[in-house]
């Protein structure tokens, strides 16, 4: 099964690029199927992760950047692949 987990967060203002330079400097001990990085007006940012594993499992997330770098706390959600559209 893949699962994929979501991460987003809105950086303080005027701190976007930051807080994405901050994202992608991030490393697991294991690396995802996929990674993917998106930004938002607002300056938020949101990364997608994918894994080989059960919804359940403990996999590796994305911390919670400094608290000034960001206005609030960082919202997180876990999906599962379903499979294609027909």
């Amino acid at each position: 099964m893949t699962v994929a987990l979501m991460w987003e967060a809105r950086a303080a203002e005027g701190r976007g690029a930051e807080l994405l330079a901050w994202a992608r400097e991030q490393r697991f001990d294991v690396a995802p199927l996929r990674r993917e990085y998106f930004r938002a007006p607002r300056d938020r940012v949101l990364v997608i992760t994918w894994w080989e594993a059960a919804y359940d499992a403990k996999l590796p997330e994305l911390p919670e950047p400094a608290p000034e770098l960001v206005t609030r706390a960082v919202h997180r959600w876990r999906f599962e692949s379903v499979g294609d559209a027909d």
